[in-house]
């Protein structure tokens, strides 16, 4: 086993791929077994996929919070067990709405709304992924859940298709969004294709194809398509740790202020990149005022 690289890549997931095999994939290209992805996309949609590499897995849960942005055609007039074209024909129905209707309803979602998970997804009921029941020809009772869609743009219309770009919070699924807009249209509609161009700050003209990170690799130039760690908090300020207080750090304690350097004023929940003066990066603290001291968020050691 060769040096563990640490960091992120921005991988960009093709078609027929699921986000467990660009995962598989990887640890393969860079012979590394701790790697893992920050939000599934399915094995029809594409683009986006930021995956994280040695310590930078600690990373996954907050690039997942991250607001997300697609690119999707939705197909009015047919129903699917999936909600989209991969699955079952449920039902068949005339679009008989208007331009101006379907944009009316369209654009009609933008905000916060009510969204029941899909039965193929990955959410878990009672400690069972929603897929493997729908598997099983089960439906289970779902929670609804508030999804923001921040932006919602009709790119062309050329009923019945309609090709959309969205930008919403995290846990949105754009597929129910697609058979939530058919409902409210009274015709039916399903997402015929998927494209994520942006993840957090992850877009897609950085990301790379797996058969272009394996030539990098197999050229000695893998660690220049990943991104350290610490550069995913390069808009935090940094302290940096007094000589005896290094070992306070490396053991995970909390930092007062006399055993920093740094800038003054701190606010209440502010955080920082802390160093010591080698200039190595052990992780982001964020500042207590009541007990005047750092407490650590995450750790990168």
């Amino acid at each position: 086993m060769g040096t563990v690289i640490n960091g992120v890549i921005n991988v960009y997931k093709e078609k027929g791929y699921t986000s467990h095999d660009v995962v598989a994939r990887l640890r393969g290209i860079f012979r590394q077994k701790k790697i893992g992805h920050t939000g599934t996309l399915d094995p029809e949609a594409e683009g986006v996929l930021p995956v994280c590499l040695g310590n930078g897995t600690r990373l996954c849960d907050m690039l997942t919070d991250r607001e997300k942005e697609y690119v999707a055609e939705l197909l009015l007039g047919v129903v699917t067990d999936t909600q989209d074209m991969t699955g079952a024909v449920l039902a068949e129905k005339e679009v008989a709405v208007t331009n101006e209707q379907a944009e009316t309803v369209i654009r009609g979602f933008r905000g916060t709304y009510e969204q029941i998970p899909p039965m193929y997804s990955a959410c878990k009921v009672n400690g069972k992924r929603l897929y493997e029941l729908a598997r099983q020809g089960k439906e289970v009772e779902r929670k609804a859940r508030a999804v923001t869609i921040r932006e919602l743009e009709i790119l062309s219309m050329d009923l019945p298709l309609v090709r959309i770009r969205v930008v919403c919070s995290k846990g949105t699924y754009i597929r129910t969004l697609c058979h939530d807009i058919g409902e409210r249209l009274g015709c039916g509609a399903a997402m015929k294709s998927l494209l994520r161009t942006k993840s957090g700050r992850f877009t897609l003209d950085g990301a790379r194809r797996l058969a272009e990170i394996e030539e990098s690799v197999k050229a000695g130039r893998g660690s220049e398509l990943v991104i350290p760690v610490e550069e995913m908090f390069a808009g935090l300020p940094s302290i940096v740790v007094r000589e005896d207080a290094v070992r306070a750090v490396q053991n995970g304690n909390s930092l007062f202020l006399r055993q920093i350097t740094g800038k003054s004023g701190w606010q209440e929940g502010e955080e920082a990149r802390v160093y010591d003066r080698e200039g190595r990066f052990y992780g982001v603290y964020a500042f207590v005022v009541m007990k005047g001291s750092f407490k650590p968020v995450k750790m990168f050691l």
